[in-house]
């Protein structure tokens, strides 16, 4: 998923934990949205109903869901990262409920901050948990 020049960029910008979690959501998108149409992919659906099954898990709502079922699991310096990525300012979508557009900030910035903290086999082994199928 990364090659050796993302790597070696990621690790002359500095300590993740320095980066606004603005950011960390930000990557955390991308990333969980890539992870989510890639598990998709695994079985052999027309396009629609693909786009339709990843919209279901990176909706605020399905984040906030996922972030809940991790709770348990996660590290108090984890839970920290959800907590700054949870309070960041931001406008809220009209369409979202702030509480779950919050809480799946939160989730985002904890995506984001493990994979630029190159913390990929934790990435991995939480979203592994996320059982993803499509509809």
């Amino acid at each position: 998923m990364m090659n050796e020049a993302m790597l070696h960029r990621l690790q002359e910008a500095g300590d993740p934990r320095l980066f606004p979690p603005v950011v960390w959501a930000y990557v955390g998108d991308a990333v969980f949205e890539l992870y989510v149409r890639l598990r998709l992919t695994e079985s052999t659906q027309r396009i629609q109903l693909l786009h339709r099954s990843a919209v279901s898990y990176v909706r605020a709502g399905g984040q906030a869901e996922i972030l809940k079922n991790w709770h348990a699991r996660l590290s108090e310096d984890e839970k920290g990262v959800v907590r700054r990525g949870r309070n960041v300012k931001s406008a809220v979508p009209r369409n979202a409920d702030m509480g779950e557009y919050r809480q799946s900030t939160g989730f985002e910035a904890l995506v984001g901050y493990l994979y630029l903290a190159g913390r990929w086999d934790r990435l991995w082994e939480l979203l592994d948990t996320v059982d993803i199928q499509a509809m």
